[in-house]
């Protein structure tokens, strides 16, 4: 089973990314389950939900504590909360953030983790250009579809057709796209520093 954090704040669309989330697994054959956990819902109080995948009936119900992937929506949420709290050392993490981890006073998680799989994308500005609002839980769906390889980009932009239509469908397609090719070029990037 592998098990998916989504962190983030009220109005970015957290819920809704680890619907879609599941949605995408689902759609390739995989059972796949989503939750939210809510500790106020204003918009912008710190909102976690959850994702599992696998490939035979999930019948935990429990919160995800040993993440095998972190997905972080908001890094102003790295300085309030311990996002990185039992994350698994082969663990991912994509971080919605045009600097890197070490730009972010994050380059000691490089010794902790694999680097090829601490991906940073910019979420907002993709979701700015393509949607026109901040919701950065789309293309956060396209960098994790490219960092793990949980899902197809194929399945995050069915998904997003179930989830919305129209215009908004297709810069959201259009936001994960772009958010798919910059996820794979910092792996490339990093995979060619390592060696």
């Amino acid at each position: 089973m592998f098990q998916v954090r989504i962190h983030g704040r009220g109005g970015q669309g957290v819920v809704t990314g680890a619907e879609m989330l599941s949605i995408a697994a689902f759609l390739e054959g995989r059972h796949a389950q989503a939750f939210p956990s809510f500790g106020s819902e204003r918009t912008g109080a710190p909102v976690v939900a959850f994702c599992r995948i696998a490939d035979k009936e999930i019948r935990l119900r429990e919160p995800v504590m040993q993440p095998d992937a972190l997905i972080i929506q908001d890094a102003t949420l790295l300085n309030q909360i311990d996002v990185f709290s039992g994350l698994d050392p082969e663990g991912y993490v994509v971080l919605n953030t045009h600097r890197s981890f070490e730009e972010m006073g994050l380059g000691e998680l490089a010794t902790r983790f694999r680097p090829e799989r601490l991906i940073t994308v910019p979420a907002t500005e993709l979701s700015l250009k393509h949607v026109g609002r901040n919701a950065p839980n789309v293309p956060m769906l396209g960098a994790f579809a490219a960092a793990s390889g949980m899902i197809s980009l194929d399945s995050v932009a069915a998904a997003i057709r179930e989830k919305f239509s129209g215009k908004v469908a297709e810069g959201n397609i259009a936001a994960a796209t772009e958010a798919y090719n910059a996820a794979k070029a910092v792996m490339e990037a990093a995979h060619a520093q390592a060696m």
